[in-house]
């Protein structure tokens, strides 16, 4: 894991060796100073010699002003390489992410990703910044104010032996017990993100329907359930200052009982225990600050964890880099094809279809009978766990992914517009479309004319997700984006459901007339959308029912008769 961590470092490889050595120099700037301040009080103040404390006294500015260069200097470095660090950090994850298919995304709640590209990262960033710096400065600190201390009073070095070991088990006990507890705080994060993302996203319905009071009461479960985590854990992070603290405490009352008697014995000077005492308070800062860093880490472990998580997680799609990159034309083969969301039951079972290219066919069946499913398997949103699809008379997985995606546009249930204007959704589907392509796209779906009746016309603006756009408008430009890629097969997955039945009939004239040599299947729940098929295709939990025309479905299929029989009445009435 810090293996994969580090190679993340990329660009920002030079700020990070430089803050080490920067630390070094600070470090030996710190622990100098009190060696030439128990030289100054030793000879200078002692023997009144004047000329030698002025002197010193230079030498110890000049050594302050060191340190803080190389401190401001350590803190820039550390400051960007930490920064680059979880860019680049975000970058691979994001790109990750965008790698993946729809079975992976499904295995990731939208939620979760979202935490450990934000919160997740920003405590990897921290706890790195800590390891180039804090960590780099306190075991060299520690290490050579020991050996000062050795040198000063040798005898003192008994009251270190006595209390590392101490601090060592503390800070050992409380990472051990801090680190499930950080782990569950981190995952109730998912949870808030999920009920704040899921009533931000539903606003309109959670005020339809008057559920404010139970949204907020969701939320304030999920802030308590953080709340809670983290208390936990931070009362066993709590221990760490005040057993520090004693230590330290007791640390310097034992140097000044021994040291006073070193003094009395003539085997130490005032300026040497003067120095001891910074020493002291220099050892026991390094074990807080590593102590801190062991925190920090046992925070940023769970995070790191849950980062590679996704990091690791390989795309359970091939995109086939070097696969075909034409698709001959718009036919479409299913044989034999069965497929299984991960873990359960096949949801569609020994499918075979011949769909000719340029044709129109209709998909019709009951909700949960898997339609959606079958056309997703066209474009290779999933894969078949058995049998094989033909487009263009070869397997999808013989193409390149992209490539396959750019001849195969689909329209999905949910329509999903984005901030920026009219023209930039639509641009979508090509980005170097014409003004003429755009308009031509848009006349075909019948977006057109509400389109031109805006004031500012195709640079209209559109809020976050279409909000200002009613549900048939936002299906309606999401047809003309699909077909401004200039597909060889056009999936409509109901998306004519929301327009009336007037602009549901011109859209299927427009789609059939004008686009003659796009294969075009269309996804319906109400016959009329799909009567004029030169194909209909009835499902029934999975399987094909039937195949045929209107009429010979009509004619021959009890469940479609009873499905157009229903809706001919309700059409009446």
């Amino acid at each position: 894991m810090l293996k994969a961590l580090a190679s993340r470092v990329r660009e920002y490889k030079k700020e990070t060796i430089l803050t080490p050595l920067f630390m070094v120099g600070e470090v030996f700037m710190e622990v100098l100073i009190p060696a030439i301040m128990a030289s100054v009080i030793d000879v200078g103040v002692s023997q009144g010699n004047i000329a030698y404390t002025v002197k010193m006294s230079i030498v110890l500015v000049i050594c302050a002003f060191l340190s803080m260069f190389f401190g401001v200097m350590g803190a820039k470095t550390a400051a960007t390489a930490s920064s680059g660090f979880a860019r680049n950090l975000r970058h691979d994850l994001y790109y990750k992410i965008e790698d993946f298919s729809f079975l992976n995304i499904d295995s990731f709640s939208t939620s979760s990703l979202i935490t450990r590209l934000t919160t997740d990262v920003q405590n990897v960033q921290m706890a790195f910044q800590m390891v180039i710096r804090m960590f780099v400065r306190s075991p060299i600190m520690f290490v050579f104010a020991i050996i000062m201390v050795a040198r000063n009073g040798g005898s003192l070095m008994f009251t270190y032996i006595v209390a590392i070991p101490v601090l060592a088990l503390g800070i050992y006990l409380m990472m051990s017990n801090a680190h499930p507890r950080f782990e569950k705080a981190f995952k109730s994060y998912d949870n808030l993100n999920r009920v704040v993302g899921e009533n931000l996203n539903g606003i309109r319905t959670v005020k339809a329907y008057v559920r404010e009071e139970r949204e907020t009461e969701k939320f304030d479960q999920s802030a308590t359930e953080i709340y809670d985590n983290f208390v936990s854990a931070q009362k066993v992070m709590a221990l760490s200052q005040p057993m520090m603290s004693s230590v330290m405490y007791l640390c310097i009352i034992a140097v000044s009982f021994i040291g006073a008697k070193l003094i009395n014995a003539g085997n130490m000077t005032t300026g040497q225990l003067m120095s001891v005492f910074t020493y002291n308070g220099q050892i026991l800062m390094s074990l807080i600050m590593i102590g801190m860093f062991m925190v920090m880490v046992t925070i940023a472990r769970a995070s790191a964890e849950r980062i590679m998580e996704v990091l690791e997680t390989d795309p359970d799609m091939d995109i086939n880099t070097d696969g075909e990159t034409e698709v001959k034309d718009g036919s479409i083969e299913f044989d034999n094809v069965s497929f299984a969301y991960k873990k359960g039951a096949d949801v569609l079972e020994n499918i075979n279809l011949k769909i000719e290219s340029g044709m129109m066919v209709g998909i019709l069946g009951p909700t949960g009978s898997g339609k959606s499913t079958l056309i997703s398997l066209i474009a290779r949103l999933y894969d078949a766990t058995g049998g094989s699809v033909k487009v263009g008379g070869k397997d999808v997985k013989e193409y390149n992914l992209k490539s396959l995606r750019d001849e195969v546009s689909v329209v999905l249930q949910k329509n999903q517009l984005f901030t920026g204007s009219v023209k930039d959704n639509l641009k979508w589907g090509n980005k170097d479309a014409s003004d003429e392509e755009i308009v031509r796209a848009c006349k075909i779906a019948q977006a057109d004319p509400f389109i031109s009746q805006m004031s500012q016309g195709y640079d209209s603006h559109v809020e976050q997700g279409g909000t200002n756009f009613s549900g048939g408008q936002r299906q309606r430009l999401c047809i003309a984006r699909a077909l401004l890629k200039k597909p060889k097969v056009l999936i409509m997955d109901d998306s004519t459901s929301a327009v009336d039945t007037q602009t549901d009939s011109q859209i299927r004239y427009a789609l059939k007339n004008d686009i003659r040599d796009v294969t075009k299947i269309i996804i319906a729940q109400r016959i009329s959308s799909v009567q004029d098929a030169d194909m209909i295709v009835m499902l029934n939990d999975g399987r094909i029912e039937d195949v045929g025309t209107h009429d010979e479905l009509l004619s021959r299929n009890a469940n479609y008769q009873g499905l157009f029989n229903t809706q001919a009445k309700a059409k009446e009435a």
